[in-house]
């Protein structure tokens, strides 16, 4: 009798773990990257499961809505949550990782695992038989045109943009301060985050310079649509004067110790890599022309000598009509054997990603198995999230991310939004404990 076997398109973040989740429950993988023989305009290596725009995972806390998605992945049995803390940087709150020793740590655990076979190839049609496709945003042409032909409607898209990168050498410190928003994280040290204050004319400055840079030419097909939890700093500031320093530049939680007050507006930096030698540029995507956005960006105080080792650039977005086309388990609609996890199914972020590819994964295995798949329960996060996408408006629908607003409301109604959210989370982890077979889901 022959070994049950899946086909998983993509080797991403969701294909990892789905890859992952598949094989620790007895099913001959196969994971199709493309990487490196064809690569995208995002990815600088060949590692399985490599973050491209950010190195953050979100808050580590459980009462917040990624923390608390990332305490339901750990009790699942995630392969790339506890990864991701063994190779965590200083971040205050949040979950930051050294985005090269992740990937490298991925790609060694699937490549030891007898069951997951790798092969570096670009798939251009849909296979035949039980197959996950986690492409992610960055699908190749070819296959986006195959499932558009699939699903018989024009797949959706949006550009996203990626953030500046500077060495830690460079920035000014007699400028730039070391702080975490309201001392979370790591005080000892002064905090997590580098910090550039601006005043108020050195704010109106940057503003003006950021709406007269030209952006750079996209080459791409259709409508320039941008997902609202991913903006651009220009489109932002295009908004009006005030909704920089409102959205990411907001200075709120901050003194600058060189003032004793708090600044204008703010541009904070977050450790890249374990060495400490790099930072982004916190929630600075841009898609500016990159000789035009070095000036731009040296106009930020602190900035001005900077050494940029990667510019922002932008690159298409791919993401399905997931409520016309998906179940909350993550199957297409027309044909029960095809899972379409992480962000290509509008499960936005890395930590949605992961989730993805974890419920395709385990699903999988159980359709295999002969067994039914499993829908988690819409008080917890993961089934929150996997229910918004499976029965949102599909005649508006953008990917979401993670909150507590998708969540079944409370009763009775708790008022206070700290108690709130704590109850959302343990409301959550209770139902999950109620549901799971731990048994099964947790053995080899």
């Amino acid at each position: 009798m022959s070994q049950a076997a899946l086909t998983i398109i993509g080797g991403g973040l969701a294909g990892s773990e789905a890859a992952y989740q598949a094989a620790r429950r007895g099913i001959q993988v196969t994971l199709y990257e493309m990487r490196p023989a064809r690569q995208t305009p995002a990815h600088q290596s060949d590692r399985l499961a490599e973050m491209v725009c950010s190195n953050s995972l979100g808050s580590k806390s459980p009462d917040r809505a990624m923390g608390l998605l990332k305490e339901e992945l750990k009790k699942l049995g995630s392969l790339l949550i506890p990864i991701a803390e063994s190779v965590a940087l200083p971040a205050g709150s949040a979950l930051a990782v050294d985005r090269e020793q992740f990937a490298q740590a991925v790609t060694q655990r699937l490549q030891a695992e007898q069951r997951i076979t790798i092969r570096r190839s670009e798939i251009t049609a849909i296979p035949v038989g039980p197959t996950i496709i986690a492409t992610g945003p960055l699908t190749s042409p070819a296959l986006a045109a195959a499932l558009r032909q699939f699903t018989g409607t024009e797949a959706l898209f949006f550009y996203d943009a990626m953030a500046p990168i500077v060495t830690a050498e460079s920035i000014d410190m007699d400028v730039c301060f070391r702080a975490s928003r309201y001392d979370k994280g790591d005080t000892v040290n002064g905090g997590d985050y580098l910090n550039c204050p601006m005043t108020k004319a050195e704010y109106a400055d940057f503003y003006r310079a950021l709406l007269a840079a030209p952006p750079a030419a996209l080459h791409l097909p259709g409508e320039t649509s941008f997902f609202e939890a991913c903006l651009p700093i220009e489109e932002i500031a295009r908004r009006g004067e005030r909704a920089l320093a409102f959205g990411p530049l907001r200075p709120v939680g901050l003194i600058d110790p060189h003032t004793g007050r708090r600044p204008y507006a703010v541009v904070q930096l977050r450790q890249d890599n374990s060495a400490a030698a790099l930072y982004n540029l916190v929630g600075f995507q841009t898609g500016l022309r990159w000789g035009e956005q070095e000036k731009v960006l040296r106009r930020i105080p602190g900035l001005q000598k900077a050494d940029f080792v990667r510019l922002g650039q932008m690159h298409r977005n791919t993401f399905i009509n997931a409520p016309r086309l998906l179940r909350p388990t993550l199957q297409t609609r027309a044909r029960s054997d095809l899972f379409i996890a992480g962000q290509l199914s509008g499960t936005e972020g890395y930590v949605g990603s992961i989730m993805g590819g974890l419920v395709a994964g385990w699903n999988a295995a159980r359709l295999l198995h002969s067994e039914p798949p499993v829908v988690l329960p819409a008080t917890t996060m993961a089934g929150a999230l996997l229910h918004y996408i499976s029965h949102a408006d599909p005649e508006h629908f953008q990917p979401m991310k993670a909150n507590f607003g998708i969540m079944p409301p409370l009763e009775p109604p708790v008022r206070n939004k700290q108690e709130r959210y704590r109850t959302y989370a343990q409301r959550a982890l209770y139902d999950l404990a109620q549901v799971l077979d731990y048994t099964a889901l947790v053995s080899a």
